[in-house]
Protein backbone atom coordinates (compact mmCIF):
# COMPACT_ATOMS: atom_id res chain seq x y z
CA UNK A 1 0.00 0.00 0.00
CA UNK A 2 1.27 3.49 -0.90
CA UNK A 3 2.27 5.68 1.99
CA UNK A 4 -0.22 8.47 2.75
CA UNK A 5 0.70 11.84 1.26
CA UNK A 6 1.91 14.49 3.67
CA UNK A 7 0.19 17.82 4.09
CA UNK A 8 3.06 19.54 2.25
CA UNK A 9 2.78 17.16 -0.69
CA UNK A 10 -0.95 17.80 -1.00
CA UNK A 11 -0.31 21.53 -1.28
CA UNK A 12 2.04 21.11 -4.25
CA UNK A 13 0.19 20.74 -7.55
CA UNK A 14 1.63 18.36 -10.11
CA UNK A 15 0.86 17.66 -13.75
CA UNK A 16 -0.32 21.22 -14.38
CA UNK A 17 0.90 23.24 -17.36
CA UNK A 18 2.91 26.30 -16.33
CA UNK A 19 1.56 29.72 -17.37
CA UNK A 20 2.32 30.61 -20.97
CA UNK A 21 4.53 33.64 -20.30
CA UNK A 22 8.11 34.61 -21.10
CA UNK A 23 7.81 33.93 -24.84
CA UNK A 24 8.17 36.31 -27.77
CA UNK A 25 4.69 36.50 -29.27
CA UNK A 26 6.11 37.59 -32.63
CA UNK A 27 9.06 35.26 -33.15
CA UNK A 28 7.35 32.20 -31.63
CA UNK A 29 4.56 32.51 -34.21
CA UNK A 30 6.24 30.85 -37.18
CA UNK A 31 3.32 31.42 -39.55
CA UNK A 32 3.29 35.13 -38.73
CA UNK A 33 7.05 35.46 -39.15
CA UNK A 34 6.88 33.76 -42.54
CA UNK A 35 3.98 35.94 -43.70
CA UNK A 36 5.69 39.18 -42.65
CA UNK A 37 8.96 38.11 -44.23
CA UNK A 38 7.40 37.33 -47.61
CA UNK A 39 5.18 40.42 -47.73
CA UNK A 40 7.69 42.78 -46.12
CA UNK A 41 11.13 41.69 -44.89
CA UNK A 42 13.05 39.96 -42.12
CA UNK A 43 14.03 43.43 -40.91
CA UNK A 44 10.38 44.18 -40.15
CA UNK A 45 10.23 41.03 -38.01
CA UNK A 46 13.34 42.18 -36.15
CA UNK A 47 11.81 45.61 -35.65
CA UNK A 48 8.73 44.02 -34.07
CA UNK A 49 10.67 41.72 -31.76
CA UNK A 50 10.59 44.10 -28.74
CA UNK A 51 6.80 44.30 -29.04
CA UNK A 52 6.67 40.50 -29.13
CA UNK A 53 8.80 40.25 -25.99
CA UNK A 54 6.63 42.72 -24.08
CA UNK A 55 3.39 41.06 -25.21
CA UNK A 56 4.57 37.77 -23.71
CA UNK A 57 5.56 39.06 -20.29
CA UNK A 58 3.76 38.21 -17.05
CA UNK A 59 3.06 41.95 -16.64
CA UNK A 60 1.22 42.11 -19.96
CA UNK A 61 -0.87 39.06 -19.08
CA UNK A 62 -1.74 40.53 -15.68
CA UNK A 63 -2.71 43.91 -17.10
CA UNK A 64 -4.95 42.21 -19.64
CA UNK A 65 -6.76 40.33 -16.88
CA UNK A 66 -7.12 43.43 -14.68
CA UNK A 67 -8.47 45.57 -17.53
CA UNK A 68 -11.25 43.02 -18.04
CA UNK A 69 -12.02 42.45 -14.37
CA UNK A 70 -12.35 46.20 -13.71
CA UNK A 71 -14.89 47.49 -16.18
CA UNK A 72 -15.06 51.15 -17.29
CA UNK A 73 -17.55 53.30 -15.40
CA UNK A 74 -19.63 56.27 -16.54
CA UNK A 75 -19.61 59.49 -14.54
CA UNK A 76 -22.31 61.71 -16.08
CA UNK A 77 -21.99 64.55 -13.54
CA UNK A 78 -19.25 65.98 -11.38
CA UNK A 79 -19.62 66.57 -7.63
CA UNK A 80 -21.21 69.97 -8.26
CA UNK A 81 -23.87 68.71 -10.64
CA UNK A 82 -22.16 69.82 -13.86
CA UNK A 83 -22.63 67.50 -16.83
CA UNK A 84 -19.21 65.99 -17.68
CA UNK A 85 -19.98 62.63 -19.37
CA UNK A 86 -16.65 61.07 -18.48
CA UNK A 87 -15.75 57.40 -18.57
CA UNK A 88 -13.12 56.13 -16.14
CA UNK A 89 -10.85 53.21 -17.05
CA UNK A 90 -8.69 51.02 -14.85
CA UNK A 91 -4.93 51.86 -14.87
CA UNK A 92 -4.26 48.58 -16.69
CA UNK A 93 -6.33 49.83 -19.63
CA UNK A 94 -4.06 52.87 -19.86
CA UNK A 95 -0.97 50.65 -19.55
CA UNK A 96 -2.13 48.64 -22.56
CA UNK A 97 -3.17 51.69 -24.56
CA UNK A 98 0.09 53.53 -23.94
CA UNK A 99 2.10 50.64 -25.31
CA UNK A 100 -0.19 49.98 -28.27
CA UNK A 101 0.06 53.62 -29.35
CA UNK A 102 3.77 53.70 -28.55
CA UNK A 103 4.44 50.68 -30.75
CA UNK A 104 2.81 52.50 -33.69
CA UNK A 105 -0.37 50.39 -33.85
CA UNK A 106 -2.77 53.34 -34.22
CA UNK A 107 -2.55 55.60 -37.28
CA UNK A 108 1.25 55.78 -37.59
CA UNK A 109 1.43 53.75 -40.86
CA UNK A 110 -0.41 56.44 -42.81
CA UNK A 111 2.38 58.93 -42.10
CA UNK A 112 5.23 56.44 -42.51
CA UNK A 113 7.57 56.39 -45.49
CA UNK A 114 8.17 52.65 -45.12
CA UNK A 115 6.80 50.61 -48.07
CA UNK A 116 5.71 47.94 -45.57
CA UNK A 117 4.17 50.14 -42.88
CA UNK A 118 0.77 48.46 -42.94
CA UNK A 119 2.19 44.92 -42.84
CA UNK A 120 4.33 45.95 -39.88
CA UNK A 121 1.37 47.47 -38.12
CA UNK A 122 -0.86 44.46 -38.91
CA UNK A 123 1.61 41.99 -37.44
CA UNK A 124 2.09 44.19 -34.40
CA UNK A 125 -1.67 44.59 -33.93
CA UNK A 126 -2.15 40.84 -34.20
CA UNK A 127 0.59 40.06 -31.70
CA UNK A 128 -0.24 42.83 -29.21
CA UNK A 129 -3.89 41.71 -29.20
CA UNK A 130 -2.70 38.62 -27.32
CA UNK A 131 -2.41 40.84 -24.25
CA UNK A 132 -6.10 41.82 -24.25
CA UNK A 133 -8.44 42.34 -27.21
CA UNK A 134 -10.77 45.08 -25.94
CA UNK A 135 -8.36 48.01 -26.12
CA UNK A 136 -7.79 47.15 -29.77
CA UNK A 137 -11.11 48.85 -30.57
CA UNK A 138 -10.00 52.51 -30.09
CA UNK A 139 -6.62 51.64 -31.62
CA UNK A 140 -8.40 50.25 -34.69
CA UNK A 141 -10.78 53.19 -35.08
CA UNK A 142 -7.88 55.63 -34.83
CA UNK A 143 -6.02 53.71 -37.56
CA UNK A 144 -9.12 53.57 -39.73
CA UNK A 145 -10.12 57.23 -39.50
CA UNK A 146 -7.23 58.60 -41.56
CA UNK A 147 -8.35 57.56 -45.09
CA UNK A 148 -11.75 59.17 -44.49
CA UNK A 149 -10.28 62.36 -43.01
CA UNK A 150 -8.12 62.87 -46.09
CA UNK A 151 -11.25 63.76 -48.05
CA UNK A 152 -10.78 67.26 -46.59
CA UNK A 153 -7.22 68.65 -46.57
CA UNK A 154 -7.90 71.14 -43.78
CA UNK A 155 -9.47 68.56 -41.50
CA UNK A 156 -6.70 66.08 -42.24
CA UNK A 157 -4.03 68.68 -41.47
CA UNK A 158 -5.60 69.28 -38.05
CA UNK A 159 -6.16 65.68 -36.99
CA UNK A 160 -3.97 63.18 -38.87
CA UNK A 161 -0.64 64.13 -37.22
CA UNK A 162 -2.23 63.68 -33.80
CA UNK A 163 -3.83 60.35 -34.70
CA UNK A 164 -0.52 59.13 -36.18
CA UNK A 165 1.44 60.13 -33.08
CA UNK A 166 3.09 57.47 -30.94
CA UNK A 167 2.30 59.46 -27.78
CA UNK A 168 -0.67 58.30 -25.73
CA UNK A 169 -2.25 61.44 -24.27
CA UNK A 170 -5.63 60.66 -22.62
CA UNK A 171 -7.91 63.32 -21.20
CA UNK A 172 -10.45 65.80 -22.54
CA UNK A 173 -8.59 68.81 -23.94
CA UNK A 174 -8.61 70.72 -27.24
CA UNK A 175 -6.68 69.11 -30.05
CA UNK A 176 -4.21 72.00 -30.04
CA UNK A 177 -3.12 71.05 -26.50
CA UNK A 178 -2.55 67.34 -27.12
CA UNK A 179 0.52 65.31 -28.10
CA UNK A 180 -1.63 62.56 -29.56
CA UNK A 181 -5.30 61.84 -30.19
CA UNK A 182 -7.70 58.93 -30.66
CA UNK A 183 -10.66 58.62 -33.03
CA UNK A 184 -14.02 56.86 -32.89
CA UNK A 185 -17.06 56.43 -35.09
CA UNK A 186 -20.83 56.69 -34.73
CA UNK A 187 -22.90 55.20 -37.53
CA UNK A 188 -25.72 53.00 -36.24
CA UNK A 189 -28.98 54.10 -34.65
CA UNK A 190 -31.77 52.36 -32.77
CA UNK A 191 -34.10 51.97 -35.71
CA UNK A 192 -31.60 51.08 -38.42
CA UNK A 193 -28.51 49.22 -37.28
CA UNK A 194 -26.46 48.43 -40.37
CA UNK A 195 -29.04 50.20 -42.56
CA UNK A 196 -27.46 53.62 -42.01
CA UNK A 197 -29.60 55.25 -44.71
CA UNK A 198 -32.49 54.82 -42.25
CA UNK A 199 -30.73 57.13 -39.76
CA UNK A 200 -32.83 59.94 -38.30
CA UNK A 201 -30.13 62.08 -36.64
CA UNK A 202 -30.18 65.46 -38.39
CA UNK A 203 -27.51 68.06 -39.10
CA UNK A 204 -28.36 71.74 -39.32
CA UNK A 205 -25.92 74.18 -40.94
CA UNK A 206 -24.74 77.17 -38.89
CA UNK A 207 -23.53 80.53 -40.17
CA UNK A 208 -19.96 79.17 -40.26
CA UNK A 209 -18.97 77.52 -43.53
CA UNK A 210 -18.85 73.73 -43.14
CA UNK A 211 -20.11 73.80 -39.56
CA UNK A 212 -23.34 72.10 -38.45
CA UNK A 213 -25.12 71.16 -35.25
CA UNK A 214 -26.27 67.57 -34.76
CA UNK A 215 -29.59 66.52 -33.22
CA UNK A 216 -30.38 62.88 -32.51
CA UNK A 217 -28.64 59.81 -31.16
CA UNK A 218 -26.18 57.00 -31.84
CA UNK A 219 -26.98 53.50 -30.60
CA UNK A 220 -23.47 52.06 -30.45
CA UNK A 221 -20.38 54.24 -30.09
CA UNK A 222 -17.33 52.63 -28.54
CA UNK A 223 -14.59 54.46 -26.64
CA UNK A 224 -16.59 57.64 -25.91
CA UNK A 225 -13.54 59.25 -24.28
CA UNK A 226 -11.76 59.45 -27.63
CA UNK A 227 -10.92 62.91 -28.94
CA UNK A 228 -12.99 62.94 -32.12
CA UNK A 229 -15.62 60.88 -33.91
CA UNK A 230 -16.75 60.36 -37.47
CA UNK A 231 -20.54 60.47 -37.41
CA UNK A 232 -23.30 60.08 -40.01
CA UNK A 233 -26.33 62.38 -40.02
CA UNK A 234 -29.08 63.47 -42.39
CA UNK A 235 -28.85 66.80 -44.25
CA UNK A 236 -31.00 68.25 -47.01
CA UNK A 237 -28.64 66.48 -49.40
CA UNK A 238 -28.92 63.10 -47.70
CA UNK A 239 -26.69 61.07 -45.38
CA UNK A 240 -23.52 63.04 -44.71
CA UNK A 241 -20.33 62.41 -42.74
CA UNK A 242 -19.19 64.76 -39.96
CA UNK A 243 -16.22 65.19 -37.66
CA UNK A 244 -17.34 65.64 -34.05
CA UNK A 245 -14.66 66.82 -31.59
CA UNK A 246 -15.10 65.84 -27.95
CA UNK A 247 -13.73 69.25 -26.89
CA UNK A 248 -14.13 72.46 -28.88
CA UNK A 249 -11.12 74.66 -29.78
CA UNK A 250 -11.92 77.14 -26.98
CA UNK A 251 -11.72 74.36 -24.39
CA UNK A 252 -15.44 73.92 -23.77
CA UNK A 253 -16.85 70.41 -23.96
CA UNK A 254 -18.98 69.66 -26.96
CA UNK A 255 -22.65 68.84 -26.31
CA UNK A 256 -22.24 65.07 -26.40
CA UNK A 257 -24.25 63.18 -23.79
CA UNK A 258 -23.22 59.63 -22.87
CA UNK A 259 -26.57 58.07 -21.99
CA UNK A 260 -25.25 54.72 -20.76
CA UNK A 261 -22.58 52.10 -21.31
CA UNK A 262 -23.56 48.82 -22.94
CA UNK A 263 -23.52 45.65 -20.85
CA UNK A 264 -21.83 43.39 -23.42
CA UNK A 265 -21.17 39.68 -23.65
CA UNK A 266 -17.42 40.28 -24.01
CA UNK A 267 -15.06 43.13 -24.82
CA UNK A 268 -15.64 44.19 -21.24
CA UNK A 269 -12.53 46.34 -20.85
CA UNK A 270 -13.75 48.64 -23.62
CA UNK A 271 -16.57 51.14 -23.05
CA UNK A 272 -19.32 51.01 -25.69
CA UNK A 273 -21.95 53.69 -25.28
CA UNK A 274 -25.19 55.24 -26.41
CA UNK A 275 -24.86 58.94 -27.29
CA UNK A 276 -27.36 61.76 -27.64
CA UNK A 277 -26.76 64.95 -29.64
CA UNK A 278 -28.58 68.21 -28.97
CA UNK A 279 -26.80 71.04 -30.71
CA UNK A 280 -23.54 69.12 -30.93
CA UNK A 281 -21.00 71.04 -33.03
CA UNK A 282 -19.72 69.15 -36.06
CA UNK A 283 -17.72 69.85 -39.21
CA UNK A 284 -18.85 68.38 -42.51
CA UNK A 285 -16.45 65.86 -44.03
CA UNK A 286 -16.99 65.58 -47.76
CA UNK A 287 -20.07 66.66 -49.67
CA UNK A 288 -23.65 66.47 -48.43
CA UNK A 289 -25.27 63.20 -49.38
CA UNK A 290 -21.91 61.44 -49.76
CA UNK A 291 -21.58 60.29 -46.17
CA UNK A 292 -21.57 56.55 -46.79
CA UNK A 293 -18.98 56.86 -49.56
CA UNK A 294 -16.85 59.09 -47.32
CA UNK A 295 -16.90 56.84 -44.26
CA UNK A 296 -16.62 53.56 -46.18
CA UNK A 297 -12.82 53.84 -46.22
CA UNK A 298 -12.90 53.88 -42.43
CA UNK A 299 -15.14 50.82 -42.49
CA UNK A 300 -12.73 49.03 -44.83
CA UNK A 301 -9.83 49.64 -42.46
CA UNK A 302 -11.76 48.50 -39.40
CA UNK A 303 -12.85 45.38 -41.28
CA UNK A 304 -9.19 44.58 -41.82
CA UNK A 305 -8.69 44.85 -38.08
CA UNK A 306 -11.66 42.56 -37.49
CA UNK A 307 -9.81 39.93 -39.52
CA UNK A 308 -6.56 40.64 -37.68
CA UNK A 309 -8.32 40.58 -34.32
CA UNK A 310 -9.96 37.24 -35.05
CA UNK A 311 -6.67 35.82 -36.30
CA UNK A 312 -5.12 37.00 -33.03
CA UNK A 313 -7.82 35.25 -30.98
CA UNK A 314 -7.24 32.06 -32.94
CA UNK A 315 -3.49 32.23 -32.44
CA UNK A 316 -3.76 32.98 -28.73
CA UNK A 317 -6.26 30.13 -28.32
CA UNK A 318 -4.21 27.52 -30.17
CA UNK A 319 -1.07 28.71 -28.37
CA UNK A 320 -2.72 28.05 -25.01
CA UNK A 321 -4.07 24.69 -26.21
CA UNK A 322 -0.80 23.45 -27.69
CA UNK A 323 1.13 24.65 -24.61
CA UNK A 324 -1.26 22.83 -22.30
CA UNK A 325 -1.14 19.49 -24.11
CA UNK A 326 2.66 19.71 -24.32
CA UNK A 327 2.83 19.80 -20.50
CA UNK A 328 -0.19 17.77 -19.36
CA UNK A 329 -0.17 13.98 -19.03
CA UNK A 330 -3.19 11.68 -18.98
CA UNK A 331 -3.83 7.98 -19.54
CA UNK A 332 -0.15 7.09 -19.44
CA UNK A 333 1.45 9.83 -21.53
CA UNK A 334 1.56 13.44 -22.65
CA UNK A 335 -1.63 14.66 -24.25
CA UNK A 336 0.46 15.99 -27.14
CA UNK A 337 1.46 12.40 -27.95
CA UNK A 338 -2.11 11.09 -28.11
CA UNK A 339 -3.14 10.64 -31.77
CA UNK A 340 -6.61 12.14 -31.41
CA UNK A 341 -5.40 15.15 -29.44
CA UNK A 342 -2.69 15.66 -32.05
CA UNK A 343 -5.42 15.70 -34.67
CA UNK A 344 -7.44 18.31 -32.80
CA UNK A 345 -4.53 20.66 -32.09
CA UNK A 346 -3.12 20.26 -35.61
CA UNK A 347 -6.53 21.12 -37.05
CA UNK A 348 -6.72 24.22 -34.86
CA UNK A 349 -3.21 25.17 -35.97
CA UNK A 350 -4.16 24.86 -39.64
CA UNK A 351 -7.16 27.12 -39.07
CA UNK A 352 -4.99 29.69 -37.29
CA UNK A 353 -2.30 29.67 -39.97
CA UNK A 354 -4.85 30.11 -42.75
CA UNK A 355 -6.34 33.12 -40.92
CA UNK A 356 -2.92 34.67 -40.37
CA UNK A 357 -1.90 34.16 -43.99
CA UNK A 358 -4.93 35.91 -45.43
CA UNK A 359 -4.86 38.71 -42.82
CA UNK A 360 -1.26 39.66 -43.58
CA UNK A 361 -1.91 39.34 -47.32
CA UNK A 362 -4.70 41.92 -46.96
CA UNK A 363 -2.37 44.27 -45.09
CA UNK A 364 0.14 43.92 -47.92
CA UNK A 365 -2.59 44.99 -50.34
CA UNK A 366 -3.08 48.18 -48.29
CA UNK A 367 0.65 48.87 -48.64
CA UNK A 368 0.25 48.63 -52.42
CA UNK A 369 -3.08 50.30 -53.22
CA UNK A 370 -1.36 52.16 -56.08
CA UNK A 371 -1.35 48.78 -57.88
CA UNK A 372 -4.75 48.16 -59.57
CA UNK A 373 -4.60 44.43 -58.81
CA UNK A 374 -3.91 45.05 -55.13
CA UNK A 375 -6.70 47.63 -54.86
CA UNK A 376 -9.18 45.31 -56.58
CA UNK A 377 -8.08 42.35 -54.48
CA UNK A 378 -8.59 44.31 -51.28
CA UNK A 379 -12.09 45.24 -52.45
CA UNK A 380 -13.21 41.63 -52.77
CA UNK A 381 -10.95 39.91 -50.23
CA UNK A 382 -11.83 42.19 -47.31
CA UNK A 383 -15.52 41.20 -47.08
CA UNK A 384 -14.58 37.60 -47.92
CA UNK A 385 -12.08 37.37 -45.07
CA UNK A 386 -14.25 39.41 -42.71
CA UNK A 387 -17.10 36.97 -43.31
CA UNK A 388 -15.09 33.75 -43.19
CA UNK A 389 -12.32 34.25 -40.65
CA UNK A 390 -14.53 36.02 -38.12
CA UNK A 391 -17.27 33.43 -38.58
CA UNK A 392 -14.83 30.56 -37.98
CA UNK A 393 -13.40 32.02 -34.77
CA UNK A 394 -16.07 31.11 -32.14
CA UNK A 395 -16.04 27.37 -32.94
CA UNK A 396 -12.27 27.35 -33.14
CA UNK A 397 -11.81 29.07 -29.77
CA UNK A 398 -14.39 26.77 -28.18
CA UNK A 399 -12.46 23.72 -29.36
CA UNK A 400 -9.19 25.18 -28.08
CA UNK A 401 -10.84 25.81 -24.70
CA UNK A 402 -11.92 22.18 -24.57
CA UNK A 403 -8.29 21.06 -25.00
CA UNK A 404 -7.68 22.41 -21.50
CA UNK A 405 -10.62 20.46 -20.09
CA UNK A 406 -12.16 21.92 -16.95
CA UNK A 407 -9.15 24.20 -16.54
CA UNK A 408 -10.18 25.95 -19.75
CA UNK A 409 -13.60 26.76 -18.35
CA UNK A 410 -12.09 28.69 -15.45
CA UNK A 411 -11.53 32.44 -15.80
CA UNK A 412 -7.90 32.25 -14.67
CA UNK A 413 -7.02 30.28 -17.80
CA UNK A 414 -7.96 33.30 -19.99
CA UNK A 415 -9.89 30.95 -22.30
CA UNK A 416 -13.34 32.22 -21.18
CA UNK A 417 -12.24 35.76 -22.02
CA UNK A 418 -11.23 34.63 -25.52
CA UNK A 419 -14.49 32.69 -25.90
CA UNK A 420 -16.65 35.70 -25.00
CA UNK A 421 -14.66 37.84 -27.41
CA UNK A 422 -14.79 35.35 -30.27
CA UNK A 423 -18.21 36.29 -31.80
CA UNK A 424 -17.56 40.03 -31.69
CA UNK A 425 -15.64 40.65 -34.90
CA UNK A 426 -18.30 38.82 -36.89
CA UNK A 427 -20.89 41.30 -35.58
CA UNK A 428 -19.01 44.62 -35.69
CA UNK A 429 -18.42 46.43 -38.98
CA UNK A 430 -21.18 44.50 -40.68
CA UNK A 431 -22.49 41.09 -39.65
CA UNK A 432 -22.02 37.94 -41.69
CA UNK A 433 -24.97 38.66 -43.97
CA UNK A 434 -23.85 42.25 -44.58
CA UNK A 435 -20.38 41.14 -45.64
CA UNK A 436 -21.63 38.26 -47.78
CA UNK A 437 -23.93 40.69 -49.58
CA UNK A 438 -21.05 43.13 -49.95
CA UNK A 439 -19.21 40.39 -51.82
CA UNK A 440 -22.14 40.20 -54.25
CA UNK A 441 -22.11 43.98 -54.56
CA UNK A 442 -18.43 43.98 -55.45
CA UNK A 443 -18.92 41.20 -57.99
CA UNK A 444 -21.83 43.03 -59.64
CA UNK A 445 -20.43 46.54 -59.72
CA UNK A 446 -16.67 46.07 -59.97
CA UNK A 447 -15.61 43.42 -62.50
CA UNK A 448 -11.96 44.03 -61.62
CA UNK A 449 -12.62 42.58 -58.15
CA UNK A 450 -13.52 39.14 -59.51
CA UNK A 451 -10.59 39.26 -61.91
CA UNK A 452 -8.27 40.05 -59.01
CA UNK A 453 -9.57 37.06 -57.03
CA UNK A 454 -9.21 34.75 -60.04
CA UNK A 455 -5.68 36.01 -60.65
CA UNK A 456 -4.67 35.63 -57.00
CA UNK A 457 -5.99 32.09 -56.50
CA UNK A 458 -4.75 31.25 -59.99
CA UNK A 459 -1.17 31.69 -58.82
CA UNK A 460 -1.51 28.24 -57.24
CA UNK A 461 -3.27 26.66 -60.23
CA UNK A 462 -2.08 23.12 -60.85
CA UNK A 463 -0.34 22.76 -57.49
CA UNK A 464 -3.20 20.89 -55.81
CA UNK A 465 -6.19 19.35 -57.65
CA UNK A 466 -8.45 19.83 -54.64
CA UNK A 467 -7.83 23.57 -54.71
CA UNK A 468 -8.39 23.66 -58.47
CA UNK A 469 -11.75 21.90 -58.09
CA UNK A 470 -12.80 24.22 -55.26
CA UNK A 471 -12.02 27.30 -57.37
CA UNK A 472 -14.05 25.88 -60.25
CA UNK A 473 -16.93 25.10 -57.89
CA UNK A 474 -16.88 28.66 -56.54
CA UNK A 475 -17.02 30.12 -60.03
CA UNK A 476 -19.90 27.76 -60.88
CA UNK A 477 -21.91 29.24 -58.01
CA UNK A 478 -21.83 32.60 -59.81
CA UNK A 479 -23.80 31.15 -62.70
CA UNK A 480 -27.17 30.86 -60.95
CA UNK A 481 -28.26 34.49 -60.62
CA UNK A 482 -31.74 33.52 -59.43
CA UNK A 483 -30.42 32.05 -56.18
CA UNK A 484 -27.24 34.11 -55.80
CA UNK A 485 -28.41 36.19 -52.85
CA UNK A 486 -29.80 33.15 -51.07
CA UNK A 487 -26.46 31.36 -51.46
CA UNK A 488 -24.29 34.41 -50.72
CA UNK A 489 -22.85 32.89 -47.55
CA UNK A 490 -21.91 29.67 -49.29
CA UNK A 491 -20.23 31.63 -52.08
CA UNK A 492 -18.35 33.93 -49.69
CA UNK A 493 -17.14 31.03 -47.59
CA UNK A 494 -16.00 29.06 -50.61
CA UNK A 495 -14.18 32.00 -52.18
CA UNK A 496 -12.48 32.85 -48.89
CA UNK A 497 -11.36 29.26 -48.30
CA UNK A 498 -9.97 29.11 -51.83
CA UNK A 499 -7.98 32.28 -51.19
CA UNK A 500 -6.60 30.80 -47.98
CA UNK A 501 -5.84 27.53 -49.76
CA UNK A 502 -3.98 29.34 -52.52
CA UNK A 503 -1.76 31.12 -49.99
CA UNK A 504 -1.04 27.93 -48.04
CA UNK A 505 -0.31 25.86 -51.14
CA UNK A 506 2.16 28.48 -52.31
CA UNK A 507 3.84 29.37 -49.04
CA UNK A 508 3.09 27.00 -46.14
CA UNK A 509 4.86 23.70 -45.38
CA UNK A 510 3.43 20.81 -47.44
CA UNK A 511 1.84 19.16 -44.39
CA UNK A 512 -0.11 22.33 -43.55
CA UNK A 513 -1.29 22.91 -47.12
CA UNK A 514 -2.21 19.26 -47.55
CA UNK A 515 -4.23 19.20 -44.33
CA UNK A 516 -6.08 22.38 -45.30
CA UNK A 517 -6.95 21.28 -48.83
CA UNK A 518 -7.97 17.77 -47.73
CA UNK A 519 -10.36 19.14 -45.12
CA UNK A 520 -11.61 22.68 -45.88
CA UNK A 521 -11.81 22.21 -49.65
CA UNK A 522 -13.30 18.73 -49.60
CA UNK A 523 -16.96 18.19 -50.42
CA UNK A 524 -17.64 16.30 -47.17
CA UNK A 525 -16.15 18.83 -44.71
CA UNK A 526 -18.57 19.56 -41.87
CA UNK A 527 -16.47 21.99 -39.84
CA UNK A 528 -15.67 19.60 -37.00
CA UNK A 529 -12.15 20.04 -35.64
CA UNK A 530 -9.96 16.98 -35.19
CA UNK A 531 -10.99 15.17 -38.37
CA UNK A 532 -7.82 15.55 -40.44
CA UNK A 533 -7.02 12.49 -42.52
CA UNK A 534 -3.68 13.51 -44.01
CA UNK A 535 -0.54 15.46 -43.20
CA UNK A 536 2.20 15.11 -40.60
CA UNK A 537 0.10 16.03 -37.58
CA UNK A 538 2.99 15.99 -35.10
CA UNK A 539 4.97 18.42 -37.27
CA UNK A 540 1.99 20.77 -37.47
CA UNK A 541 1.55 20.71 -33.67
CA UNK A 542 5.25 21.33 -33.06
CA UNK A 543 5.19 24.21 -35.53
CA UNK A 544 2.44 25.98 -33.59
CA UNK A 545 3.58 25.37 -29.99
CA UNK A 546 5.21 28.50 -28.50
CA UNK A 547 8.76 28.31 -27.19
CA UNK A 548 9.69 30.07 -23.97
CA UNK A 549 13.08 31.55 -23.24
Amino acid sequence: MDAPRTRGEIRVATNQAPPLVGHNVITSDIALVEAVTRHASAEVVDDLAPLGVEAGTPDAREHGILANENHPTLRPYDRYGNRVDEVAFHPSWHWLMERAVGHGLAAAPWESESPHAHVRRAAGFLAWSHTEPGHGCPISMTYAAVPALRVDDAVAKEWVPLLASTSYDPGLRPASEKRGALAGMGMTEKQGGSDVRANVTTARPTSVDGEYTLHGHKWFTSAPMNDMFLVLAQTDGGVTCFVVPRVLPDGTRNQLDVVRLKDKLGNRSNASSELEFDGTVARRLGDEGRGVRTIIEMVNATRLDCVLGSAALMRRAVSEASWHVAHRSAFGGLLADKPLMQNVVADLAVESEAATAVAVRLAAAVDNLHDPHEAALRRIALPLAKFWVCKRTPAMVAEALECLGGNGYVEESVMPLLYREAPLNSVWEGSGNVNALDVLRALAREPAALEAWITEVGLARGADPRLDRAVDDALALLGDEATLEQSARRLAGRMAACLQGSLLVRFAPPEVADAFCASRLGSSYDGTFGTLTSGDLRAIVERTTPTVG
